[in-house]
C-alpha cells in the first residue's frame, strides 16, 4: 500500500501544468552594489550530465523570474538554486521547483544570484544582497502579483540552502543602500524550505552554527530535508534543527537513510524523492499554503 501511495504521489508531481514565467527582471537596474568598474566573464548556460541539467555560470547581472500560479492562493516562494556559490544548478534546483510550486497554487520567483564567489568578500556577500533585493521586490509588488506580503517564503538547495538560512536568520541592517521603489523594510521571509543545505556549521567548531547564522526567538518556521549519506552536510541540518528546538521555534526535519547530495527535484531512485510531497504537507499543516 505504501509503495502504491508513493507511486501515485510521484505521478501527480510529474503531471502538473507547466508554468509560463514572466520576463526576467533585473535586480539592480541602476548598477550592482560593490562592483562598480569591475569586469566579469560573460554569462554562460550549458547542459551537463546524462540528465542534461542546465547550469548557469558567470552571473554578474542577477535577475528574478516570476512564475505566477494559475490560481494563486496568496503564498509565494523565492527559489535559490545551489552550486557551491560558483555556479547555479538552474533546472532541477530552479525551474522544476517553480513549476512544482505553481501546481500547489503557490507563485514562485526564481533567483539568479551572482556567482562565482567574489574574491574580496565572503562567499555569500553578493548573493545575500541579491536575495534581500528579491524579497523587497516581491513584497513591493504584492498587489500586482496577487500575493500576500505576509506569506513570502524561501526555498534553497545546498549553497542556496545556506543563502536561504541566512535570509531566515538575518537581523542586521541591509548590506547596500535601500531604494524605496524596489526595497521593503522587512528583509526576512515568513518561512523556509531547506533542501540538503550546505555551510551550516562553524568550520572551527562543528557543534556550533556558522557565525553568519543565528537562530533566535523570532526565526521563522522551517522545513529541512537531507540524507544520512550526505556526510559533508547532514550534521549542519541537524544542528540547525537543534537550535530551532532550543529557541522554541517551529521546525520539521527529515533525515532519510539513503540519498546523497544534489539530486534536486526527485532526480534520484531513493525514497528521499518524496520530499516535495512532505514539504507541501508541511506548508498545509502550517497553514502557509491555503
Amino acid at each position: 500500500m505504501r509503495t502504491a501511495i508513493l507511486i501515485f504521489s510521484h505521478l501527480l508531481l510529474h503531471h502538473f501544468t507547466l508554468a509560463t514565467p514572466l520576463e526576467p527582471i533585473k535586480l539592480w537596474p541602476e548598477g550592482v552594489p560593490d562592483e562598480a568598474g569591475l569586469e566579469f566573464p560573460k554569462e554562460k548556460v550549458e547542459l551537463r550530465g546524462n540528465l542534461k541539467i542546465e547550469i548557469v555560470s558567470n552571473v554578474s547581472d542577477p535577475t528574478l523570474t516570476w512564475y505566477p500560479a494559475e490560481t494563486p492562493n496568496g503564498t509565494s516562494v523565492i527559489v535559490c538554486p545551489g552550486g557551491g556559490y560558483n555556479i547555479l544548478a538552474y533546472s532541477h534546483e530552479g525551474k522544476e521547483i517553480c513549476q512544482w510550486l505553481n501546481s500547489l497554487g503557490v507563485s514562485a520567483a526564481l533567483l539568479k544570484y551572482r556567482v562565482p564567489r567574489r574574491k574580496t568578500f565572503e562567499k555569500h556577500h553578493a548573493p545575500l544582497q541579491d536575495v534581500h533585493r528579491a524579497i523587497g521586490m516581491i513584497r513591493n509588488r504584492s498587489k500586482e502579483w496577487k500575493i500576500d506580503p505576509g506569506k513570502v517564503g524561501i526555498l534553497g538547495f545546498s549553497a542556496g540552502g545556506h543563502l536561504s538560512t541566512m535570509a531566515l536568520t538575518w537581523d542586521e541592517e541591509r548590506t547596500y543602500k535601500a531604494d524605496p521603489s524596489m526595497d521593503h523594510d522587512n528583509l526576512v521571509p515568513n518561512f523556509g524550505i531547506l533542501v540538503y543545505p550546505a555551510y551550516q556549521l562553524d568550520e572551527n567548531d562543528p557543534d556550533r552554527l556558522s557565525p553568519e547564522i543565528t537562530v533566535d526567538e523570532n526565526t521563522p518556521p522551517a522545513f529541512i530535508v537531507c540524507a544520512h549519506g550526505d556526510k559533508k552536510w547532514v550534521e549542519g541540518s541537524a544542528r540547525y534543527y537543534i537550535e530551532m528546538l532550543r529557541h522554541n521555534r517551529s521546525c520539521e526535519l527529515h533525515v532519510f537513510a539513503k540519498g546523497g547530495h544534489g539530486f534536486g527535484y526527485q532526480n534520484t531512485p531513493e525514497e528521499i524523492r518524496q520530499w516535495p510531497t512532505l514539504a507541501s504537507q508541511w506548508m498545509g499543516a502550517m497553514e502557509i499554503n491555503d
